[in-house]
């Protein structure tokens, strides 16, 4: 009998062994990543109490639809607009009474999944609508192209921009045409997304001040994103998120047609990095704070690996949803509810979904295509179903 127990034991060591020597096998000679085989943060519970502030034109609008998707799949509250407000406040600082359903009282509280429509950043106020435990991220985009875009959008808004034809005239003296006591109307025309953080646009790009007010963002900001590198900027998000893959997957909303994009002279390029030297101080500094998180999340072969199954992903669901990939004008777009909404001389194009989907599929393709104003319309309909809708106007064909 007990010739027969060491025998079996023997046995099992043998197979022990096997089954070790295979897997260092499978390591060495398929380069197997040892991660994969073990758990990871992606089989941890997904972060769902998050605080995204949507600065101006650096891709938000798309990080926007992610956010409302991810919050109708997963039935979270999101701190929406109050009444017919389609922001948070904005431009003045963010104060809870923006919100609807928040109450009033100071010794109530009642906290929201998610934050995520245009607001200024104002961290005390904020924090009375938000969880503890919220994730704080934001995005940037290279100053030079951010407010060229800027000026397309908000060229018959803004008081800067209204008497030059572009935005090269406007560059080569801006002085002549910005005005700060105007009204807030100019915040497009200077230092936008340094203002959307809660800072003065117009104060001097002194040392000490700017380094402040850094060290601020650093200390309320998990992690702030680069619109330049938007893919990259999404798995790093993913990661930090737990999130599955189709939850970051998105198509890009809020853009232009390409015939209202302009190609700044370098000269005018060099005049955009002086007159927003606070934007592009932000800009360089969370560029650099990007790339050292990313680097030290991910080594170069996985993120390599992940971009390409992210861009795979994006094409399959692109083919599944999309009449064609490429966004139309919108006068030709079918579906009301796909038209985007117009601003200044922008040409803001959207989809058209492929015709015959089923109806689980056309509701997701709809949401993944759905303009930022139907979509915050939608999600108030569907949280607030007492309250009188929001009133989105629709452009016709």
């Amino acid at each position: 009998m007990l010739s027969i127990l060491r025998g079996t034991q023997r046995s099992f060591q043998v197979v022990l062994l096997f089954l070790v020597l295979a897997v260092f096998l499978l390591v060495v000679f398929l380069h197997v990543d040892l991660r994969l085989l073990t758990p990871d943060k992606a089989q941890e519970s997904p972060v769902t109490n998050i605080m995204f502030l949507k600065t101006h034109k650096t891709a938000s609008s798309t990080i926007l639809n992610i956010l409302y998707r991810f919050s109708e799949s997963h039935h979270l509250s999101i701190a929406l607009p109050e009444g017919s407000r389609v922001h948070l406040g904005y431009p003045w600082l963010f104060v809870t009474q923006y919100v609807e359903g928040l109450k009033q009282d100071s010794r109530l509280q009642h906290h929201f999944n998610i934050m995520c429509n245009h607001l200024r950043f104002n961290f005390p106020e904020v924090q009375k609508v938000m969880p503890s435990d919220t994730f704080y991220f934001s995005i940037l985009r290279n100053p030079v192209f951010q407010l060229e875009s800027s000026f397309i959008y908000y060229k018959n808004y803004a008081p800067a921009f209204q008497k030059v034809k572009s935005l090269d005239e406007f560059l080569a003296d801006p002085s002549r045409y910005y005005n700060a006591n105007v009204s807030l109307n100019n915040i497009y025309a200077k230092n936008n997304m340094w203002f959307d953080f809660g800072f003065d646009n117009n104060a001097p790009a002194d040392e000490d001040y700017v380094r402040k007010c850094l060290a601020e963002v650093e200390q309320r900001f998990h992690l702030v994103l680069i619109a330049d590198y938007f893919d990259e900027s999404m798995v790093l998000l993913r990661r930090r998120l737990r999130w599955q893959l189709d939850d970051v997957v998105s198509f890009k909303l809020n853009v232009r047609s390409q015939s209202t994009v302009s190609h700044l002279t370098p000269e005018s390029q060099e005049r955009v990095q002086r007159w927003c030297a606070l934007d592009w101080q932000l800009y360089q500094h969370f560029n650099r704070t990007f790339w050292a998180q990313l680097q030290e999340e991910l080594s170069p072969g996985q993120l390599t690996e992940e971009l390409e199954q992210l861009r795979a992903r994006q094409r399959e669901l692109t083919a599944l949803c999309l009449q064609d990939p490429e966004p139309k004008n919108s006068t030709h777009i079918d579906d009301r509810n796909l038209r985007p909404y117009q601003s200044g001389e922008a040409k803001i194009l959207g989809y058209n979904l492929r015709p015959g989907l089923d109806t689980t599929t056309l509701g997701f393709c709809r949401r993944m295509a759905m303009p930022e104003l139907q979509h915050m319309a939608h999600l108030y309909s569907l949280q607030f179903p007492d309250k009188t809708p929001k009133d989105i106007p629709i452009q016709k064909k």
